[in-house]
């Protein structure tokens, strides 16, 4: 027998044996049962509500209908941001048997029509109304096109007070009344409410009405502010439901996304969660890790990881060309290449004067002749040009002194090793990260543009669905050609298949960026992670938050947010398994342990 059956059977000095008994010996004794477990310290039973442990419960039944239910009537209850039950009793009634009872009831009615017509009284549109509605039923029933129901509805919510159960209440009843549904707490009847809502499948309440098989179905309980489709990746939990955040960012219109979170607030951990899925329906993923953060997870799926730095072995030339397309001429790519090549040396050189700009574009053009690369060639198989051909060129070009001497530091200084080689780098990998964290910070945006030029070239000679993801892209949107060329990438890349991923915690200078909003705009999919006060009123204007979603991202815990894809946002919680968590975690006591468990498995 259960501790709970024994305590119930028991007088009161059983009552004080039983509970002296330590908990050991009641697992000894085999007393204690699940239900024992899961029963509620206590429970009591008022004329309006049910006190169960620390909470209080009232049960609310709906008792009439209007004439029409709307698809959806019931979503405004189901999308309350309260703790519910909802139970629905749909129990099918003989269908012979309801077709006699018509008869006799349209017979009724019919009967009174014709009385008010022969004493000569005006219509009365409600029996004309009833009468039709009859009819109509009894043909759907006769065509076997609908069924009718006994049906019920039951909601239990729970508060932790009575005032704030008599508001939840008021507030359930008024949205019902809106749609001209009725309903009211079971007085009296709690007891038998709450055991009809609880998963006994028990109708203790018995409130039904007769109703046909299209107003059920606009009941259907699965309605909610959801934003998930048929196909894709887990993005997170829906907060407001619990349901599945399921998307793919290639069905959108474009495949870009922006990702803004203050630092610590899970950007990172969020990023490698949709890279670690999206390798997993065929997606090739290029990664810009600002702080060598994605390395173990590139290791983990057989990826590849370049460290760029003045001492790295890695080495990209800014001279590479991308074979044209079946549909892009060499000229074009030719120039594309001469523009892009500019400003990238706007980013080295700090800033160019006009006759400065003009006398490299000149340089670059001779530069890449100087290697039979020219509008009217084929240079698919040519050797690309490197820097030190470009102060060469230079150096016999009148009144490039200044531009020579600068370039050299890139050359012959301390910065030679850094841009000044032939590319060394293969991206040919279901996954490759470019880490950037041992270069110096001066260098830090002309390496991003350099990494981000190559990888725009190489997705342009091959055709495949990828994923570029720029971790901090703030580095890139402080200058005005580095947030230029990005948002170049961002509308142009949905032409190769590309989608561009940006993640920042500076919220500051990628909206001060004049490409901040526009790169917003081109993004049919935004993160929102937690804000930090200072950049929260900015963010409420560009995305235009509520008040209610404003302090959502203020007070939101790790992993949560907003999430935005198309038109339709809801509040997210980011939710990694084990095994996935282990792989992409950035929290340096789980990296040390893991770190310490390869050690010790490494050293047998």
């Amino acid at each position: 027998m259960a501790l709970f059956d024994l305590l119930k059977k028991s007088s009161q000095k059983q009552e004080d044996d039983i509970l002296s008994i330590s908990p050991e010996q009641i697992y000894e004794a085999g007393l204690l049962e699940l239900q024992d477990v899961i029963a509620p310290s206590a429970f009591e039973i008022s004329s309006n509500y049910v006190k169960i442990g620390n909470k209080v419960a009232r049960t609310l039944f709906v008792f009439s209908y209007p004439r029409f239910l709307g698809v959806g009537w019931f979503a405004p209850i189901i999308n309350l941001d309260k703790v519910f039950d909802i139970s629905l009793f749909i129990h099918p009634i003989d269908t012979a048997m309801i077709l006699r009872q018509l008869q006799k009831k349209v017979a009724e009615v019919q009967s009174q029509i014709h009385e008010r017509e022969s004493k000569g009284f005006v219509r009365d549109p409600v029996l004309d109304t009833a009468y039709k509605d009859l009819e109509d039923l009894r043909d759907s029933l006769q065509q076997a096109t609908e069924r009718l129901f006994s049906f019920a509805i039951y909601i239990t919510v729970y508060e932790d007070t009575v005032e704030e159960l008599n508001r939840a209440e008021s507030e359930m009843r008024s949205l019902l009344e809106a749609k001209l549904v009725y309903a009211k707490p079971a007085l009296f009847q709690q007891e038998q409410g709450i055991i009809s809502v609880l998963p006994f499948g028990l109708d203790r309440l018995g409130v039904t009405n007769k109703i046909n098989s299209s107003p059920i179905s606009t009941v259907f309980p699965f309605m909610s502010f959801d934003l998930t489709s048929n196909k894709g990746i887990l993005y997170g939990i829906n907060r407001h439901n619990n349901g599945l955040i399921l998307f793919d960012r290639f069905s959108l219109e474009n495949y870009n996304s922006v990702i803004f979170g203050k630092a610590g607030g899970g950007k990172s951990y969020a990023t490698k969660l949709e890279i670690l899925r999206s390798l997993m329906f065929d997606t090739d993923v290029i990664v810009i890790d600002p702080e060598r953060e994605y390395e173990y997870l590139a290791e983990a799926v057989d990826g590849r990881y370049f460290n760029i730095s003045l001492t790295s072995k890695h080495h990209i030339n800014p001279f590479e060309l991308p074979v044209p397309g079946p549909d892009e001429s060499p000229t074009d790519i030719l120039r594309g290449n001469v523009i892009s090549l500019v400003g990238l040396f706007r980013l080295m050189l700090g800033g160019l004067t006009p006759q400065e700009d003009a006398l490299l574009d000149s340089a670059i053009t001779e530069t890449y002749a100087s290697r039979d690369i020219t509008a009217e060639s084929d240079f698919s198989n040519a050797i690309p040009p490197t820097l030190s051909d470009l102060e060469l060129v230079l150096a016999n070009m009148e009144g490039a002194e200044s531009l020579t001497a600068r370039i050299r530091k890139y050359t012959q200084g301390t910065w030679k090793e850094f841009i000044n080689q032939p590319t060394n780098v293969d991206i040919n990998k279901k996954m490759v990260v470019f880490s950037i964290r041992d270069m110096e910070d001066e260098l830090r945006p002309v390496a991003t543009y350099l990494i981000v030029h190559y990888i725009w070239s190489a997705v342009r000679r091959n055709l495949k669905r990828r994923l570029l993801v720029v971790d901090e892209a703030w580095w890139m949107m402080k200058n005005e050609e580095g947030a230029s060329f990005l948002y170049g990438i961002a509308k142009r890349c949905r032409k190769y298949w590309l989608g561009l991923a940006t993640v920042t915690q500076d919220v500051g200078d990628f909206l001060g960026s004049s490409y901040g909003i526009p790169i917003i705009t081109n993004s049919s999919m935004q993160l929102l992670l937690k804000q930090s006060p200072a950049t929260i009123d900015s963010l409420q204007k560009t995305f235009n938050l509520t008040e209610e979603e404003k302090f959502l991202l203020l007070e939101a815990d790790i992993g949560e947010g907003i999430f935005f894809a198309g038109l339709k946002h809801v509040s997210i919680k980011i939710i990694a398994s084990y095994t996935e968590d282990q792989i992409i975690t950035t929290n340096p006591s789980q990296l040390l342990a893991i770190k310490k468990a390869k050690d010790e498995f490494s050293n047998g």
